[in-house]
């Protein structure tokens, strides 16, 4: 009962989000969200660290965050991630100097553009296609998601990837391709109706191909600590790192074809 109450209290707090909230409001929650999911990723990635540590990484991912959710309109252009980029270089190797392992310093020069330029491309899909185009690329991962469950229950034989997360099948996961294909190809017509069918169907492969590898990428990053959640934030559901493992692979591809093909 828990799980599904703080489930729903998660959907309707997003679905509010997006049909209501101007967009520098949604751009401000993109940034908190980024916030909150780097500080579970250095809990996972750093199982001792200091506050002061943090501050840096939450500061570029942040910045990475609001930057990327202006949508092709962003001020600075290229300069501006370049200058992201070399400010997390300068930093990866100052910590390196100050002996901190290489592989930590990697770790960290990672956030801004794992977490901060995906949640960042998120909201800033909204400004380029509109709330529905938001709310098509969620609900496909969630198609994609149950589908995988579902089919991977009654179908499961084959491990995915079994050192990363034993419970994935391939079976599951070509369920999830091919569900999910269809729903973005149907449903997409509509939200793009000037899109064809091909073109969506394409899109709907790379979204669940993109989610997939989300989602065993954050699964190894857990199994490498030895941890089962991000955090304990969400009741039933662990953190938010948990819940948007898919989307943060996804939502790139997801608002570049919506800037560069449809738009």
């Amino acid at each position: 009962m828990t799980r599904l109450l703080s489930g729903v209290a998660l959907a309707a707090a997003a679905l509010a989000a997006i049909l209501f909230l101007p967009l520098p409001a949604l751009r401000v929650v993109a940034c908190l969200v980024a916030a909150l999911a780097a500080h579970e990723y250095l809990g996972i990635v750093e199982r001792e660290r200091r506050a002061v540590n943090t501050v840096p990484v939450l500061v570029l991912v942040v910045l990475a965050c609001w930057w990327f959710s202006g949508g092709r309109g962003s001020p600075g252009g290229g300069t501006t991630v370049l200058l992201l980029l070399l400010l997390g270089v300068a930093w990866a190797a100052i910590e390196v100097l100050r002996g901190f392992a290489l592989e930590r310093a990697r770790l960290r020069l990672l956030a801004p553009w794992y977490l901060g330029m995906p949640l960042g491309m998120l909201a800033a899909v909204q400004m380029v296609g509109g709330r529905t185009a938001t709310l098509l690329l969620i609900a496909t991962v969630i198609v994609s998601d149950s589908a995988q469950y579902y089919t991977g229950r009654l179908f499961g034989r084959r491990p995915l990837a079994p050192t990363i997360s034993p419970k994935k099948t391939v079976e599951g996961a070509v369920g999830g391709l091919v569900v999910a294909t269809i729903f973005i190809a149907l449903a997409g017509t509509w939200v793009f109706p000037e899109t064809g069918f091909g073109s969506l169907a394409l899109l709907g492969v790379a979204i669940v191909v993109l989610g997939i590898s989300g989602d065993l990428f954050e699964s190894r990053l857990k199994r490498t600590a030895g941890v089962k959640d991000s955090s304990a934030l969400i009741p039933g559901h662990g953190g938010i790192l948990d819940r948007i493992d898919a989307l943060l692979f996804a939502a790139p591809a997801y608002y570049l074809y919506l800037v560069d093909w449809w738009g």
